[in-house]
C-alpha cells in the first residue's frame, strides 16, 4: 500500500534552547531509521503545504496569530520557544496535514504520516502551550470540512492530553475528540468527566491512564472501546495526534507501552479502513521515537 510521508527540512529551522525536549534531532533521528530500514523509496513523499494565517484563523483567534507574528524571539509561554524559522515551521506543520487531507480526498492516498514540529495538540484557541504554537491537527480537521470531509475523528494517544484540541472542538458535534493519556499528568484536563459541551456534548471521550499502564490497559481501549466510538460516529476521515511519548522508554512520563504496544495500537486505528492521517506530537527518547515511527508506517504500508 502507498503510503504518504509529509517532511520537509523547513522544521528543522524551529530552534529550540540546547537543553529543551522538543529538538529538530527528533525528525533527523525519524529520518534516518526509515531509511536505515529501506523504507525511505517505497514512501510518497509529499511537500508540506506552508498554511496561511487565515487557514490558522479556522481554529485559533486572530489576536493570537497577531501575537505570533509579531513575537520576535523568546518564550511565548514558560515551556514554547520561538526562534526566527519557526513561524515558517509552524506554518508548514500545520499546511502539511492540511496537505494531507486533501491528498487523502483526492485519492491519492488513504494513510499519510506528517513527519513536523513545532507539535500542536496543546496550543489552545487564544494562546500556545507546551512546545505547540499552532494546533496542527485542529487546523487539518477544519480544512478536511471544508473540502468534503462532514465529520472528523481525532485520535490522540500522546501521553499528555491534548487539552487544545479538546477545547477547540468541545461544543462541536460534527468532530470527535478521543484522548488516552496520563492522568494526572500535564497539562492537567482530560479527566473522564470531561464529554463537551453544548452541540458537542457527547462528542469528547477522555480514558486517563494511571502511572505504569501498558499494553494491556491501551490494548484494552483501542480494540475494545475505539471500533465501537468509530462506527457509532461514522467519520469521513481519522486524523490521529500521534505522541509517542507513551513508549516505555520516553524521560518525559510514566506509561510503559512497548513496541509491540504500539503496533497493536496502530494495527487497530488502521483496522477501521478509514483515510487516515498520522500527526507527530510527543516522543523525547530519539531511538524509541525512531523506533516507534517506523513501526507505525511499516502497519500503514500492509494492506
Amino acid at each position: 500500500m502507498k503510503v504518504g510521508f509529509v517532511y520537509d527540512e523547513v522544521f528543522l529551522q524551529h530552534e529550540t534552547p540546547g537543553w529543551h525536549p522538543e529538538c529538530k534531532e527528533r525528525l533527523t533521528s525519524i529520518v534516518s531509521t526509515l531509511k536505515g530500514a529501506s523504507l525511505w523509496n517505497r514512501l510518497m513523499h509529499i511537500r508540506p503545504r506552508k498554511a496561511g494565517f487565515s487557514d490558522i484563523e479556522m481554529v485559533h483567534q486572530h489576536r493570537y496569530v497577531e501575537k505570533v507574528r509579531q513575537f520576535g524571539e523568546g518564550y511565548i509561554d514558560p515551556d514554547t520557544y520561538i526562534s526566527g524559522g519557526s513561524i515558517d515551521a509552524a506554518l508548514c506543520a500545520a499546511g502539511a496535514v492540511m496537505e494531507a487531507a486533501e491528498q487523502c480526498r483526492k485519492g491519492q492516498v488513504t494513510r499519510v504520516f506528517c513527519a513536523v514540529r513545532p507539535p500542536g495538540h496543546h496550543a489552545e484557541a487564544d494562546r500556545a502551550m507546551g512546545f505547540c504554537i499552532f494546533n496542527n491537527v485542529a487546523v487539518g480537521a477544519r480544512y478536511a470540512q471544508k473540502i468534503g470531509f462532514e465529520k472528523v475523528f481525532i485520535i490522540d494517544f500522546d501521553v499528555h492530553h491534548g487539552n487544545g484540541t479538546q477545547h477547540i472542538f468541545e461544543e462541536d458535534e460534527s468532530v470527535y475528540y478521543f484522548s488516552t493519556h496520563q492522568y494526572p499528568h500535564y497539562p492537567g484536563t482530560g479527566s473522564d468527566s470531561e464529554h463537551g459541551t453544548g452541540k458537542g456534548k457527547c462528542f469528547t471521550r477522555n480514558i486517563p491512564m494511571m502511572i505504569g499502564s501498558g499494553d494491556r490497559e491501551f490494548f484494552s481501549a483501542y480494540h475494545d472501546l475505539l471500533p465501537r466510538i468509530v462506527n457509532e460516529f461514522d467519520p469521513g476521515i481519522l486524523m490521529v495526534s500521534a505522541g509517542y511519548d507513551i513508549h516505555k522508554d520516553d524521560p518525559l512520563a510514566s506509561i510503559r507501552v512497548s513496541d509491540e504496544g504500539i503496533r497493536d495500537m496502530v494495527k487497530s486505528i488502521l483496522s477501521l479502513r478509514l483515510p487516515t492521517v498520522f500527526s507527530l506530537e510527543g516522543g523525547y527518547n530519539l531511538k524509541a521515537l525512531g523506533g516507534s515511527v517506523l513501526i507505525t508506517i511499516e502497519e500503514m504500508m500492509k494492506d
